[in-house]
């Protein structure tokens, strides 16, 4: 049997552990103060380093690289993008496997349909993200369960990534736009309503949802200007040039005319639907700046712009609430779409 001295006491103990650097220390040291136990603060971020010349802003080449990577300010992303891969298999599960459909010709050109349980419902087009660099519609159906809930249709989309696009965003952008552009036209095949198309994307799928929000549907597709009745955008990217500067482009083959192109903030003059982005306070700094500096803009060009600001939620943590009807992502896109949390 353990015994425990009792002459060791709560005092003497907290100054053990605060000497020994502990973090459990810090907290219950706190906790001594104020009778509150709190999580200790973990600093994220890049680690303390000798300053180097600065190429964006306040930042060098370190600060830059590490702003646009989500492992310095989110460790456990990599289990979170498991977890919503397990969601999205435990969706299926209860809603029945979706319909698997192609919207152009190559093998990727495909996307998958959950329908809601009413004919003529809305449709939300979801856009997943993984830095371009990977991400598939099956992993990312976990949202299905919540849209098809509230009465509306969820769809996921596959298209190419960046690798095997040769590094050019164009070609994933182009694909991402055919898909919309596919839905609208053939959304009474599965009993849809054409005319309540929304849609959203989270991280460099809320790139390429800017994007689609800023495209010409008469001039590309010979659609009518407004198929897309409203978008969300969350934790995204719609000014390049800071992007093309960090480690990103180490695959993306970033040209001037790739970067304008691609730069949604520069093209707000073809913004016609209403837009809500959203943005979480652990995010990196430049996620931080990129979404409330594309509302700013918008708003200063006249839009119909909303930003949400989530507090204590990491970028992978924004991206999850997609499929949680009081998350922040979940919430405003329920919202956009006028439709209830669950419907009766």
């Amino acid at each position: 049997m353990i015994q425990v001295n009792a002459s060791v006491n709560r005092r003497g103990l907290l100054k053990g552990l605060v000497a020994g650097g502990s973090i459990a220390g810090v907290a219950l040291q706190a906790h001594a103060q104020t009778g509150v136990l709190e999580a200790p603060k973990c600093p994220l971020g890049p680690p303390p380093h000798e300053k180097g010349p600065r190429v964006w802003m306040d930042m060098d080449q370190w600060d830059i690289d590490a702003a646009y990577d989500q492992a310095f300010y989110a460790p456990m992303g990599f289990q979170i993008s498991k977890r919503i891969a397990a969601a999205s298999d435990a969706a299926r599960t209860r809603l029945g496997a979706p319909l698997r459909l192609s919207y152009g010709a190559s093998e990727i050109e495909k996307l998958d349909v959950y329908k809601a349980r009413k004919p003529n419902a809305p449709i939300f087009v979801f856009i997943h993200g993984g830095s371009w660099l990977g991400g598939t519609a099956r992993d990312h159906g976990y949202p299905a369960e919540m849209f098809v809930n509230a009465g509306a249709n969820f769809i996921a989309i596959d298209f190419i990534q960046i690798r095997e696009a040769g590094g050019d965003l164009r070609a994933m952008a182009q694909q991402v736009r055919s898909s919309i552009a596919w839905v609208f036209r053939n959304a009474a095949s599965f009993d849809a309503d054409p005319n309540r198309l929304y849609i959203g994307g989270r991280s460099s799928g809320a790139h390429l949802c800017g994007v689609a929000l800023v495209t010409d549907w008469q001039k590309e597709f010979g659609l009518p200007p407004d198929i897309v009745k409203g978008g969300v955008c969350s934790s995204g990217m719609y000014d390049l040039k800071p992007v093309r500067i960090s480690k990103r482009g180490n695959f993306v083959k970033f040209t001037d005319e790739m970067e304008f192109a691609m730069s949604s903030q520069r093209h707000l003059d073809l913004l016609t639907a209403p837009l809500t982005a959203l943005i979480g306070t652990n995010e990196t700094p430049e996620f931080q700046r990129q979404g409330r500096d594309f509302v700013a803009a918008a708003k200063a060009a006249g839009k119909d712009v909303t930003l949400v600001v989530a507090p204590e939620y990491n970028h992978f943590e924004m991206g999850e609430s997609f499929g949680n009807p009081y998350g922040p992502s979940g919430r405003a896109a329920l919202a956009l779409m006028k439709l209830p949390i669950l419907a009766s």
